[in-house]
């Protein structure tokens, strides 16, 4: 049986509200060893025409995947997440990430998603997500390792 059961195209997944902090956007960089100055540094940052620090790449990257797999749950997995970066997430801004199913195969979904904040759209994209285990046991089973 398909994990996917249930899953629709045009299915709207749930919105996730993400204030955006001075100490996200820091972490984030730390975490991601990304010490760019105009992440973490203000002066800095508006030396080089930003109005604050903003949030890098790598930060939302990983609150994409949050979104995603908050919807499809513990067993999902994401084969692939391509991303367009637009307006920067600064200190103070809300991000509100929406999405829908654009397309379902066997235990895949498509999805695609937005991130906007006050600015207009902070990040755009896709997503192809393996909503269980389905798709690894056929093929373990095809190669004789058993269910």
């Amino acid at each position: 049986m398909s994990a996917a059961v249930g899953v629709v195209v045009g299915q709207e997944l749930p919105e996730l509200r993400i204030p955006i902090t001075r100490t996200l956007i820091v972490a984030g960089a730390i975490a991601s060893r990304d010490y760019q100055d105009v992440h973490h540094d203000t002066e800095l940052a508006r030396a080089k025409g930003s109005p604050d620090i903003f949030m890098n790449i790598l930060t939302t990257n990983g609150l994409v995947g949050r979104f995603i797999t908050d919807w499809a749950g513990p067993d999902a997995q994401i084969l692939k997440l391509s991303i367009r970066l637009g307006a920067p997430n600064h200190p103070g801004d809300e991000m509100v990430l929406t999405g829908r199913v654009t397309g379902v195969r066997g235990t895949a979904a498509d999805i695609e998603f937005t991130g906007r904040n006050r600015l207009g759209n902070h990040v755009t994209g896709t997503a192809r997500v393996d909503l269980g285990q389905g798709v690894r046991q056929t093929v373990g089973e095809r190669a004789g390792e058993g269910a």
